[in-house]
């Protein structure tokens, strides 16, 4: 049973996300799969991507066979990096901890890249906002007017009454 990781369509004409699944080749696209392994929003700038590593990671050295989108977000997120890291693992060119660590800083960097385009973004929408519609006016202050100072009788009275109770 040859073994796909593809994409499976989801959402509405016109606005597409999708899910990552493992599938059997001769399966329909939107059809029966066998794991769901993440999400893709092609929508988002960026796209944002949700993958279970380990679960890519495992299909993939099971000989699951990635569909060319996949394999441009399974090496985005690092699946294919670690593979080779496992590879020098198998042929000692590396120890295991020296592959992990390469591969956690791999991908601190790349999130790192990914939060800086965000940040990047949400500015451009915010200027672009502001110039559309340009800075809101300021709101003005409420006026607050102050109660008229306590005359002596009445402070007089407020005393007695507290002096009595």
């Amino acid at each position: 049973m040859p073994v796909k990781i593809r994409l499976q369509r989801k959402g509405r004409k016109k606005a597409p996300f999708y899910h990552i699944v493992i599938a059997d080749s001769r399966a329909p696209r939107d059809g029966k799969y066998i794991q769901r392994i993440g999400t893709y929003n092609p929508l988002t700038v960026p796209a944002t991507i949700n993958v279970d590593r380990d679960a890519a990671f495992d299909w993939l050295m099971k000989g699951a066979q990635p569909t060319d989108t996949v394999r441009a977000i399974l090496k985005f997120k690092g699946v294919f990096y670690k593979k080779h890291l496992q590879r020098g693992v198998a042929k000692g060119a590396l120890t295991q901890e020296q592959a992990d660590a390469k591969l956690a800083q791999w991908i601190e960097g790349k999130e790192a890249v990914v939060e800086s385009r965000r940040e990047q973004t949400k500015q451009r929408l915010e200027k672009q906002r502001q110039m559309i519609f340009g800075t809101p006016p300021a709101k003005p202050e409420p006026k607050v007017e102050e109660a008229p100072e306590a005359t002596e009788v009445e402070a007089s009275t407020e005393e007695g009454t507290d002096a009595e109770a």
